[in-house]
């Protein structure tokens, strides 16, 4: 793959290759990584490349399969965002897009509005968030910590999660036996795994529990027909999304997870490699907000980047963007079969139940995880109090109606922290302790 661009004597344009070889191909040199714009011979980037692949799957079909959604249609908007996200940010973020866990509370309280609403939620989702992108190009990342402090941003992210805590009670309590081994073995590989083993413990615990559903007899009626029945090339189911208020409403608090995970990934990934990557901070969160539009227009999932192929790069030491390239090529393939989706969408209730116990809880403390790394004091008033008040309203699933309008209790929590956070925080500096400088022991951050 080759790119124009233009000599030190501004010449006409010359072409040059996107990716270097990294020293003799075949080794990482000692104490170095493969940097994104460097590639290991093309055998080890594809063999690379499908590890990404494999390291995406076990949460990216999960999303569909939890929600509802064509398992095909993900897949395929999975790996044509991740070549989009390529594109936007120049091959120097390298990350691969997958469903995004953060959907699934706001996707199950519009369940009632309809399939094309909860696409049309996504969509909206998905062009604020290039908008959110455009304005952190143009202004720095310092416009999101303006409107969204590391003690709203933990809030949110810690309430969606959380709120979702009665759907895994009740879907691991219908096959209780499944679940239990499920659980078990995810637990059992995260923990105790190694390597790539411990990193892909959730797809590992999922294919057991659904082995042991399978000898069990706990598979739905006629699972088999459906794999046997399923052709082996096809065209994913595509959908046309409507716009109602309340599915938007309910969705758009999304917003705030996609934004942390984008902004964490490209901060962790300049960590790794030693760039300096702040450029294509506006750049990332453009290219997700097109992507998860493009998705919601023709009936996938909401997208974001994957903290799994994270892991991937750190144990491999390649952050060679050529290896994202063959991930989502390999991904937008396995959409056009049939038979490949339906095997996913064999899984059961249980199976679902199990993993979902971690996966949720996993989404709740990753705000409790923003909250830590950025040292938010919550023995201080403002911060304790707004916190409290949107946690017990996502959690508790605050629900009410005004009219034809019903929104649910992360709508609600994240109005809370969104409006009521800075409203608070001007009362507490101009009217409350925070306006006498000699009070002391009140710092917003540890």
């Amino acid at each position: 793959m080759t790119e124009s661009r233009e000599n030190s004597t501004g010449d006409a344009p010359v072409r040059t290759q996107v990716w270097k070889l990294h020293g003799d191909g075949r080794h990482v040199r000692p104490g170095a990584v493969v940097a994104p714009d460097e590639r290991l011979s093309w055998p080890r980037t594809v063999g690379i490349g499908m590890q990404h692949v494999i390291a995406m799957f076990g949460s990216t079909l999960l999303v569909p399969t939890i929600t509802g959604f064509p398992v095909n249609t993900t897949l395929l908007f999975s790996g044509v965002g991740t070549m989009v996200f390529l594109l936007l940010t120049r091959n120097k973020v390298p990350s691969y897009l997958g469903s995004s866990f953060a959907f699934i509370a706001p996707l199950a309280a519009s369940q009632a509005d309809g399939f094309a609403a909860q696409l049309g939620g996504i969509v909206v989702v998905g062009v604020i968030l290039f908008l959110v992108g455009l304005a952190v190009q143009a202004a720095g990342r310092r416009i999101i910590d303006a409107v969204m402090p590391p003690a709203v941003t933990g809030a949110i992210v810690a309430m969606i999660g959380l709120n979702l805590a009665p759907n895994a009670a009740g879907n691991f309590g219908e096959q209780p036996l499944v679940a239990a081994v499920t659980l078990a073995a995810v637990l059992l590989f995260t923990v105790a795994g190694r390597g790539m083993i411990g990193r892909l413990g959730i797809l590992f615990g999922v294919v057991i529990g659904w082995a042991f559903a399978a000898v069990s007899g706990n598979l739905a009626d006629g699972a088999s027909d459906m794999i046997r029945e399923a052709d082996w090339v096809g065209l994913p189911h595509f959908e046309t999304p409507e716009f109602q208020l309340n599915a938007i409403l309910l969705t758009l608090p999304v917003i705030v997870v996609l934004i942390a995970e984008n902004v964490g990934h490209v901060k962790a990934v300049a960590g790794m490699t030693g760039r300096n990557l702040d450029d294509r901070q506006g750049a990332a969160l453009m290219a997700d907000g097109v992507v998860t539009a493009l998705a919601g227009g023709f009936g996938g999932s909401g997208t974001t980047t994957y903290a799994e192929n994270i892991g991937v790069m750190a144990a491999t030491r390649v952050y060679s963007t050529a290896a994202y390239w063959v991930a989502a090529f390999t991904a937008a393939a396995l959409a056009f079969v049939p038979k490949f989706g339906a095997v996913i969408q064999t899984i059961p209730t249980g199976v679902l139940g199990g993993a979902a116990m971690v996966l949720y809880g996993m989404i709740g403390l990753l705000g409790v995880r923003i909250w830590q790394e950025n040292k938010v004091n919550l023995a201080h008033p403002l911060n304790l109090t707004t916190a409290s008040v949107a946690m017990i309203a996502g959690i508790g699933n605050l629900t009410l109606t005004f009219g034809d309008l019903t929104l649910e209790g992360i709508a609600w929590g994240s109005v809370g922290m969104i409006v009521g956070y800075p409203l608070l925080r001007w009362l507490f500096e101009h009217v409350g302790e925070g306006r006498d400088t000699r009070v002391r022991g009140y710092t917003l951050e540890g």
